[in-house]
């Protein structure tokens, strides 16, 4: 079987929370559930890794404004990560070029990144943090389940990607006008700080 499905899921996954894929992937793979997991996911090292930054990302996730700062850092990481993991998984299963793989995983990686970041910097113009904790969550259990049950049946599984997908970059298209509020907010942040720090002050209005 192909395995581009497979390769679709991780990468929409990756978007969203690449620490998790890997670590789940690994222990798939580690555990004997799946016999399509590369063996350099399945390192204990790795693993490790994958853990800790996953722990980390659980964390800076569910924080109003510093998700977004993680997001920012987080642009071509998140991307790079689902190429490599689609470039591994592709020589794993040997039924499509890694080149191909890995433009696949990571152009869908981009995607689903970008539309999470979005959403994120809509939520964040709510000044509660309840917001945050609940999209954060709904985001982990998401990429948990589709990747969880892609190990199963990879073609629903993407389906159910491609779906989540669209549904998100209607949605940010949706919220454009919150998404420019939090970045004018970001940007007057940034102009207080800098007047700050120069010992300036705004002009009179």
């Amino acid at each position: 079987m192909s395995v581009i499905p497979l390769v679709f899921t991780s990468g929409w996954a990756s978007g969203i929370n690449a620490y998790a894929v890997v670590l789940l992937l690994g222990l798939f793979g580690a555990t004997g559930v799946s016999d399509e997991v590369p063996a350099a996911l399945q390192r204990t090292d790795v693993l490790i890794v994958a853990g800790a930054l996953f722990l980390c990302e659980a964390v800076a996730d569910k924080v109003p404004y510093v998700d977004s700062v993680w997001d920012t850092a987080h642009t071509v990481i998140r991307p790079v990560a689902g190429a490599v993991i689609a470039a591994l998984l592709a020589g794993e299963s040997g039924s499509l070029p890694e080149l191909a793989a890995g433009a696949i995983g990571g152009s869908t990686a981009l995607m689903s990144h970008l539309v999470k970041a979005g959403t994120r910097m809509a939520v964040n113009t709510s000044p509660e943090p309840f917001s945050n904790v609940g999209m954060s969550v709904v985001e982990d259990l998401g990429v948990a389940g589709v990747i969880t049950f892609a190990i199963f049946n990879p073609v629903a599984a993407a389906v159910i990607a491609a779906v989540l997908l669209v549904l998100g970059i209607v949605t940010v298209l949706f919220l454009a006008s919150r998404i420019r509020r939090f970045l004018r907010r970001r940007a007057q942040r940034r102009e207080e700080k800098r007047l700050a720090g120069t010992g300036g002050s705004w002009p009179d209005g």
